[in-house]
């Protein structure tokens, strides 16, 4: 009897669906539209979820909201709306997709005009469809041409904005096609961004670029998963995505920036009095996390959006302070980071309905952030500028030491020939004073050979960003006029389609054989295959690029490895083929050599100082012809050798004999610092080898080093 009530009840609210002033949503072929308040009216639920669906279908509370769209809410964590739809294409079916919403609950009420029996759909349940990703849909069984009332139950732990929407079934497909495609493109280049800055990590040693690479990760995962794909990544259990795995990203963005922007900009060091408060900033985000661990996730979605908003101003607030305190580096920072607070707050605002949803604010962090991204990376090159500029300034002051100190000997030799008795104690103080300036002197070199490599960094720095730039945009060269053959080749498929459901009409087969010699599917085959192929070698050319920087990243390193000393030489010619000019020919004659007990990271460097050394060499002449490197190798019965010859400039005996002393240059003031030879030679005593240089004025210069196979 009950059950009968139930029908009853469902039919008669079927019947007067239309008697409401909310208008039909009416779904046309390849078409899809926005579940609006046009659209649907809405009965809020409260927080124990205790409305049935008796309940529901009785209920006269329905009213229409001001809102586009609905808002779920701390307070209002699930709603239902009642809406009507039509199914104006030639599929029995539509579909419903709830976004890019965290959604806990999402089922669908709706009476069968045949059966007249009370149906029920949920995501899990949708007939002939898997979940590969957690994006909710349903497949709404409804004929073609007709339409009917369906009850939406809503439900989420965290505040949203739900943009629903329905959809045909051929159009509901061409957008995942293209979702994942677009999601593709995105992770490659936050996994391309990561491992770049990685490599920074591990050539420069500053922490700054390893906070960076966690923050690029967690924030590319949220994305990532914003967009449905924790299935593929974690699980298929999408109360685990929504509860633990999401807030746990979006808690751990939080603190991966406070730490980064605490490395980068220094925070300890410039705001020694205001350093205990900035530890406050981490915090709320520990709440978060013993929320998301207690099972209290909704509690920690809060406490994640406003903990990432408060943390936004305050970091535009210290970044502006520190750049009006002359800090430049905090330049790029804030213009970065104003992007982000700028995508926050309208983030925040949509999920509380105040901002009207479309296409760019439903994914503005993600445009906000590419251009944060890039003006953080930006930042990081001005830090390494801004090391160049502290090793231009201790030069000035080492000079300025040594000329007082010639002053000072001058000074005491007069006093020295003139008073015997004072003499010692006057050659007493000026040793003391000359052991203190040597000191100095030992500590500011070993500074300024730090500085050096850093400033070598900032050259490779700009040329591999040069040659990963490339391929990178061969790729996405690529993207769109592959992306216009596929529209080709789907359309194509189209008509196939409607002329096998319609034999009657020959006009349909006449359509389809224009289009068809129109659009030539054999080209386009033939160009998905070039294109393909060139987005292939794109990958790989990046992907040797960045396995030719492995060796390059650990020239401090202090332990012994043995190394293939050929391989090495090629991987340094790739980092440095973007400073090559053209017409300089590089000879490689590589004999065949047993791998070498070495430090790897100061044969990487000693190579490329000396190659470095033949291209300037080569670049002084006033006309180039026939220029060439050449680099031989040989294998010695308890050595190797490496031998590096140039068409240069030459030199003459007197620089030969000065050439490994440090700060001895022959180039033009700031181009060079006189450090990459006296470099070179310190590497080769380290490997308690011998270097030994063959030049004459005018005849270029042989470079031979000579390297102990026994080394321990």
């Amino acid at each position: 009897m009950k059950y009968l009530l139930i029908m009853t009840c469902l039919i008669w609210q079927s019947a007067i669906a239309f008697a409401y002033n909310t208008d039909t949503l009416t779904i046309n072929t390849h078409e899809s539209n926005l579940l609006t308040n046009q659209y649907f009216k809405e009965l809020e639920d409260s927080r124990s979820n205790v409305l049935s669906i008796n309940q529901v279908f009785n209920s006269n509370k329905f009213h229409s909201i001001q809102h586009q769209l609905t808002v779920l809410q701390y307070s209002k964590p699930s709603t239902w709306l009642k809406f009507s739809l039509k199914n104006n294409t030639t599929d029995s079916s539509l579909i419903i997709n709830a976004g890019s919403a965290i959604i806990d609950q999402f089922d669908l009420y709706y009476i069968d005009h045949k059966s007249t029996v009370l149906k029920h759909l949920a995501p899990e349940y949708s007939p002939g469809y898997a979940i590969a990703q957690n994006n909710t849909f349903i497949s709404i069984p409804i004929a073609s041409g007709t339409s009917n009332t369906f009850y939406l139950h809503v439900k989420s732990i965290a505040s949203t904005t739900v943009a629903i929407k329905v959809y045909s079934t051929s159009a509901f497909f061409k957008k995942r096609d293209l979702e994942n495609i677009i999601v593709g493109v995105m992770a490659g280049v936050f996994v391309i961004m990561a491992l770049y800055n990685l490599l920074l990590f591990f050539i420069v040693g500053d922490r700054s670029y390893l906070y960076y690479v966690c923050y690029i990760t967690f924030f590319g995962l949220a994305q990532i998963l914003k967009r449905g794909y924790g299935g593929n990544l974690f699980t298929a259990n999408i109360t685990v995505i929504n509860n633990y795995v999401i807030p746990l990203v979006r808690a751990s963005i939080g603190l991966s920036i406070l730490l980064f922007i605490s490395e980068f900009l220094q925070v300890k060091q410039n705001l020694k009095q205001l350093h205990k408060y900035y530890l406050l900033l981490y915090i709320p985000y520990f709440f978060a996390f013993a929320a998301i661990l207690l099972g209290k996730a909704a509690i920690a979605y809060t406490l994640i959006t406003a903990s990432l908003s408060f943390t936004a101003t305050s970091l535009l607030v210290i970044g502006a302070y520190l750049y009006f305190k002359g800090f430049k580096p905090a330049k790029f920072f804030m213009l970065g980071w104003g992007f982000f607070l700028l995508s926050i707050l309208v983030s925040v605002m949509l999920n509380k309905g105040y901002v009207p949803y479309n296409n760019f604010t439903a994914d503005i962090v993600v445009y906000c952030s590419f251009f944060e991204l890039i003006l953080f990376s930006a930042a990081l090159a001005e830090k390494i500028n801004f090391y160049r500029q502290l090793k231009n300034e201790s030069q000035s002051f080492a000079l300025s030491v040594a000329q007082e100190n010639e002053r000072l000997i001058t000074e005491q030799n007069i006093i020295l020939e003139n008073k015997v008795k004072e003499r010692t104690n006057e050659l007493i103080n000026t040793n003391k004073n000359l052991s203190v300036s040597i000191d100095h002197l030992t500590a500011t070199q070993k500074q300024l050979a730090n500085n050096e490599k850093m400033a070598s960094l900032g050259q490779l720095t700009a040329g591999v960003a040069h040659e990963i730039n490339n391929p990178i945009n061969f790729v996405s060269s690529n993207i769109s006029p592959l992306r216009l053959d596929f529209n080709e080749l789907i359309l194509l498929l189209n008509k196939y389609d409607e002329a096998i459901k319609n034999p009657g009409r020959p006009d349909l087969l006449q359509e389809l054989d224009e289009y068809k010699r129109k659009v030539d599917p054999d080209f386009i085959k033939e160009e998905i295959t070039i294109l393909l192929n060139g987005i292939e070698d794109g990958a790989n050319r990046t992907a040797e690029i960045v396995n030719s920087l492995r060796t390059f990243s650990s020239t401090d390193e202090q332990v012994l490895k043995t190394e293939d000393i050929n391989k090495s030489i090629l991987n340094n010619l790739l980092i440095l083929r973007s400073t090559i000019p053209y017409y300089i020919e590089i000879k490689p004659v590589f004999d065949k050599l047993q791998p070498l007990n070495c430090y790897p990271g100061k044969i990487s460097q000693l190579i490329i100082n000396l190659i470095n050394n033949s291209i300037y060499a080569i670049k002084a002449k006033a006309a180039h012809t026939s220029e060439s490197i050449m680099i031989i190798t040989k294998d010695l019965p308890d050595h190797i050798s490496i031998e590096i010859t140039d068409t240069g400039i030459g030199m003459s005996d007197a620089t030969k004999q000065r050439i490994f002393e440090p700060f001895f240059t022959t180039k033009g003031i700031g181009e060079g610092t006189g450090l990459g030879l006296s470099i070179v030679f310190g590497i080769i005593e380290k490997h308690e080898g011998s270097i030994e240089v063959i030049s004459s004025v005018g005849n270029g210069a042989s470079f031979i080093v000579q390297l102990p196979k026994n080394l321990t």
